[in-house]
């Protein structure tokens, strides 16, 4: 079976090396695209390829037709929405995601910047600390578990909401859940969102609910731009001038939220994910899942039905 990297943005030569060390160990072929700058060249690779790997590349109905021969695409990340996972269904395609993988990166960048925003941006005026802060995850998956696990070594009181998740699985973890979404903005000092992006998530952080949070309230955002409702959150944060946003995914309206000076930050990229553990970690879990697929049938990682 001949597999394809195909990444704009290119993992690391490290996770390449272990990415080629499980796939033709398993003896499938490996082919790699990097770097490319035209969707003409990936259309070309895939061409032949029985398996993809990619990052944040997007898979979608044109990609898909010209992959005549392609059983498998895996995104090397948890987030999928790069996928048409219809499209994917439609080809008799798997299209699978490697959770977990990048959750401790993804956690340590959400505390670095709450750190960062309590610490009013570092310029020089005193902030406050994060010990005894009530904490509210906005979902408990892989993320917001690690995140939960920082957290509680920073002093803070951990609170999660997850739509999923039993609340009794949350309070085995130490948390404590709350019955839902508006709760856990009217209980907590900070919010980080960790929510997929959904029909019913996109646009859902709004005004209404942002605006439950009590004085001082920071919300985060490492999970998706879509689920913020950026000009409500522009006219809340204009109402409230206690309130701070913080991100790595850069908003549409980013001009607008710079003028909350010391109050937004965004990182100029996401940057979740972009560690070198989780690059390789990520990479690795995609090969392995591909070469299970094709050894057993294993689609155990599939997102679309």
């Amino acid at each position: 079976m001949k597999v394809l990297i195909a990444t704009e943005k290119p993992f690391a030569p490290v996770a390449v090396e272990g990415i080629r060390k499980e796939i033709e160990g398993a003896g499938h072929e490996l082919a790699i695209l990097e770097k490319y700058t035209d969707k003409a060249q990936l259309l070309d690779a895939v061409k032949d390829a029985n398996a993809l790997i990619i990052r944040s590349d997007k898979v979608d109905a044109e990609v898909l037709d010209a992959a005549k021969e392609l059983k498998v695409v895996v995104r090397a990340g948890a987030g999928f929405d790069n996928i048409d996972l219809a499209a994917a269904t439609a080809h008799n395609v798997v299209a699978e995601n490697t959770p977990g993988q990048n959750a401790n990166a993804v956690a340590e960048l959400v505390m670095g910047l709450l750190v960062f925003a309590v610490r009013n941006f570092y310029n020089g005026k005193a902030g406050t600390e994060l010990k005894g802060k009530k904490l509210g995850l906005l979902a408990f998956g892989n993320v917001g578990r690690n995140v939960a696990r920082i957290a509680k070594g920073f002093g803070m009181d951990v609170y999660a909401y997850d739509a999923y998740c039993p609340a009794t699985v949350i309070e085995e973890a130490g948390v404590h859940a709350v019955a839902n979404q508006e709760a856990l903005f009217e209980t907590c000092d900070v919010v980080s969102l960790h929510i997929p992006a959904t029909p019913e998530t996109k646009q859902s952080i709004n005004y209404a609910l942002v605006g439950k949070m009590k004085k001082g309230g920071i919300l985060v955002n490492t999970a998706r731009k879509e689920v913020i409702n950026e000009p409500e959150l522009i006219k809340l944060m204009q109402e409230r001038e206690d309130l701070k946003f913080v991100t790595d995914i850069m908003p549409d309206a980013n001009e607008e939220f710079c003028k909350f000076e010391a109050r937004y930050f965004s990182t100029p990229k996401k940057m979740g994910a972009q560690t070198a553990e989780a690059n390789i970690n990520a990479g690795i879990a995609a090969a392995k899942q591909i070469n299970a697929y094709f050894a057993t049938g294993d689609t155990r990682f599939q997102v679309n039905k």
